[in-house]
């Protein structure tokens, strides 16, 4: 199986911190830039998995920085470079402690939500009668508090607000960017038939104003079914094809595993690894319609250290 990176620990000149996250690595260099690493690890129900899976940190780390050059005319964002395929570095932003989900189609954890009775998510009152990864009259938000560990909660709009998390003004906005961001990621699935059926964004503020952090519109982030066959799929009650990390959860909650307490994550065979990564690479090749180019991964931690401090080096000139 190809080389994957799990684990950094870079020391950049500057360097003042450094946070792993579930996915990604990020080193904070003096006060106001960041490099942000996307690793190979995957996690699902708040739970890092035990293996990589080869390229996946690649594919992550280009169909962002793709994505956030293609909308950074509609909302300004955090990126200044792309020194190597698994990194980006940018400005430091104050992140709020908010995730914003945007969700064109009733699917995942919201169809198993709605299955079990539910009818209002965060806030959002829902139609009665719905079925599986139908879609609904309007985008609906359903924002999460952010947890640095353990399970996200969701959270309504009123509640945000009423508990000073997110002022009302920059609220309006990070909603405003939000369906700005659905709607041309939805027009840009679109051309290359796919539906992007459910995503989420995180914001901060630079500078006094509101601006589009982390990722966007990746496998990670994002759900994504094939356009052709959907509306077939949809009358018959049968699964859509879909490009996104919901089969990963799927497979894991086939053998028993859904994050909870005494659950063991079932093994990943380097066999099973492989199938994940061609998905990544299949969606990163649908989405862009470009070749994906596998960065060699000879030295792959001397590769990411040298190409990111020359960066550095050019920003701090």
């Amino acid at each position: 199986m190809a080389t994957t990176l799990v684990t950094t620990d870079y020391k950049f000149p500057g360097q003042t911190a450094v946070y792993h996250g579930k996915v990604r690595d990020v080193y904070t260099i003096g006060e106001d830039t960041l490099v942000m690493i996307a690793t190979d690890r995957i996690s699902a129900f708040d739970v890092i998995l035990p293996k990589g899976i080869p390229y996946k940190g690649q594919v992550l780390n280009q169909i962002a920085s793709y994505f956030l050059d293609s909308t950074a005319d509609i909302v300004p964002n955090w990126k200044l470079a792309t020194p190597d395929p698994m990194v980006t570095v940018g400005n430091k932003c104050e992140g709020f402690r908010v995730e914003m989900i945007i969700r064109g189609y009733l699917a995942g954890s919201a169809w198993r939500d709605y299955k079990n009775g539910v009818r209002e998510l965060c806030g959002v009152k829902l139609p009665e009668g719905m079925i599986e990864n139908q879609k609904f009259p309007e985008p609906i938000i359903t924002p999460t508090t952010k947890a640095d560990a353990g399970h996200d909660e969701n959270i309504s709009r009123e509640e945000i607000i009423a508990q000073g998390i997110v002022s009302e003004e920059d609220y309006k906005v990070m909603e405003e960017y939000t369906r700005r961001l659905f709607k041309k990621g939805s027009e840009m699935a679109a051309e290359k038939g796919l539906i992007l059926v459910d995503t989420k964004y995180e914001f901060g503020k630079l500078d006094g104003k509101v601006v589009l952090i982390d990722e966007i519109h990746t496998p990670d982030s994002s759900r994504y079914f094939y356009a052709e066959g959907y509306e077939e799929r949809l009358r018959n009650h049968e699964p859509q094809r879909q490009l996104s990390k919901e089969f990963v959860r799927q497979w894991l909650i086939d053998n028993g595993f859904m994050g909870q307490p005494g659950q063991k994550v079932p093994e990943m065979t380097d066999e099973f690894c492989e199938t994940v990564s061609q998905r990544y690479i299949e969606l990163y090749e649908h989405i862009t319609g470009q070749p994906f180019v596998k960065a060699d991964e000879s030295d792959l931690t001397n590769r990411i250290a040298v190409n990111t401090l020359d960066c550095l080096q050019q920003i701090n000139r």
